[in-house]
């Protein structure tokens, strides 16, 4: 479903970010006591009566200074008025009017998209009017005071903000696939996701950290809709100092947690690192699909060899998810990165995929037949009765046996590998749950008791 966009613009400082949460009814937007914490657009389901939208935050507008990141975010705001149905120009009902505020509302005038002008950080009511006043010699309409913080006069303005927002029934229904882009910091997270959508939808930069929070992005490939989830660059915990970088990184771990699937992106030039490896084990304990994507492989000498020396190196340090495929490609060139959505697909279907017990059975009796169950030192031999899906999303399959500790992890490991072979899941990981007899007797107990209770 393509909600209609509300863009949230003003300066720096403004309390942006803190109208957003607030106005999102989430605490997911970056809000940090220092300027410029906001850089990409970053985007927020909302809702209010029977109209929903996406709130679009961006970067704190400036207009007279070209240093470091500021010509970027005039861009990435220029970029969320040109999707947006209106947008709130947020101005800061403590500081009165600037001359930045000045600048930004003439610009404001210029665009073809209504704008709302939300006087923030008025914490009281009775004095909030009085400061709103002044903010009418912009010429942008009736200014309404608000507050970010407690959330006085976010109704009033959310009343006048949905005259402009299709109705909810109105808008064609989709499913979509949800897709975090993870990784280490600059390792081509944000060019690989521009490559998707073909805009500077993130900024990029050599510098590392330049993206500070989960940013989504929705594009459709073939009539199907992707929800694509740039994070901030994940390093070392012990690098990491508390500020806008820990919140980031915060909501990238989220990110993976909400994602159908996640791409793990790694340099092609650095080769998998001990942080690559710990994100990696980080997806498969969320029980998420995964598609390993080598990014700068355009930057790599390579012979008839390379790849393949690449490809044993990489399942040597990442076996444990070694369900996961691995695709070469180039964020910078565009080299396969359309194939990427191939696979996300393969991952995406395979993670909600359920089979019948009966099919579970078969390959298990197959398995059986091929390799017994180990047996103790005492003789005693383990016993699969039956196996049956439990749950997806990650797949997870409970086979119900005489005593799972006489199955030992190379027998366990086998039979995960032999429902891989026969059923597939590729590019998800499987749970198998050792089920015994003494805990299927409580189950059926405690059923019992609660039947004589009824």
């Amino acid at each position: 479903m393509s909600l209609p966009v509300v863009a949230i613009i003003g300066r720096p400082n403004v309390g942006k970010s803190t109208l957003v949460n607030r106005l999102a009814g989430v605490q997911d937007a970056i809000v940090h006591d220092e300027p410029g914490v906001t850089r990409d657009r970053t985007y927020r389901s909302a809702f209010w009566e029977d109209r929903e939208f996406v709130i679009v935050d961006t970067g704190g507008l400036v207009f007279n200074d070209d240093t470091e990141f500021l010509p970027l975010i005039r861009e990435q705001a220029m970029l969320a008025l040109s999707e947006a149905s209106a947008a709130i120009f947020v101005v800061d009902g403590q500081s009165g009017l600037t001359a930045a505020d000045e600048t930004i509302a003439d610009w404001l005038r210029q665009q073809p998209v209504p704008v709302l002008l939300a006087v923030n950080k008025c914490e009281s009511s009775e004095q909030g009017l009085t400061q709103a006043i002044e903010f009418w010699e912009l010429g942008l309409g009736e200014p309404f005071p608000v507050s970010g913080i407690h959330g006085s006069g976010t109704g009033e303005l959310l009343d006048a903000l949905i005259t402009y927002i299709v109705p909810a029934e109105e808008i064609p229904q989709t499913e979509e696939i949800k897709v975090a882009i993870v990784g280490r910091p600059n390792v081509g997270k944000s060019s690989l996701l521009n490559a998707f959508v073909g805009e500077n939808r993130s900024i990029v930069s050599p510098i590392s950290g330049t993206t500070r929070d989960a940013i989504d992005m929705l594009v459709e490939r073939n009539g199907k809709t992707y929800r694509l989830i740039d994070t901030a660059g994940i390093r070392k915990k012990k690098n990491v100092e508390y500020g806008p970088e820990f919140f980031g990184i915060n909501r990238a771990f989220k990110a993976i947690r909400r994602a159908d699937v996640v791409l793990l992106v790694i340099d092609a030039v650095d080769g998998i690192t001990e942080q690559d490896q710990k994100l990696a084990g980080r997806i498969d304990e969320e029980g998420r699909a995964c598609v390993i994507v080598i990014n700068k492989w355009d930057a790599v000498e390579k012979d008839s060899y390379t790849i393949y020396e690449f490809e044993r190196n990489f399942k040597g340090r990442l076996n444990f998810i070694d369900w996961a495929e691995t695709i070469f490609v180039s964020a910078q060139t565009g080299q396969r990165v359309e194939k990427i959505l191939d696979l996300v697909n393969t991952a995406a279907e395979q993670h909600k995929r359920r089979v019948t017990t009966a099919v579970i059975n078969e390959v298990l009796q197959e398995a059986i037949s091929w390799v017994s169950p180990p047996t103790t030192r005492q003789g005693r031999q383990g016993k699969i009765y039956y196996g049956t899906q439990v749950s997806s999303q990650p797949p997870a399959i409970a086979l119900f046996v005489n005593d799972p500790k006489r199955f030992n992890d190379n027998y366990r490991r086998y039979i995960e590998g032999q429902f891989r072979k026969q059923l597939g899941f590729t590019g998800t990981p499987v749970r198998l749950f050792w089920r015994g007899k003494k805990v299927r007797e409580m189950e059926a107990g405690s059923r019992s008791n609660r039947a004589t209770r009824v």
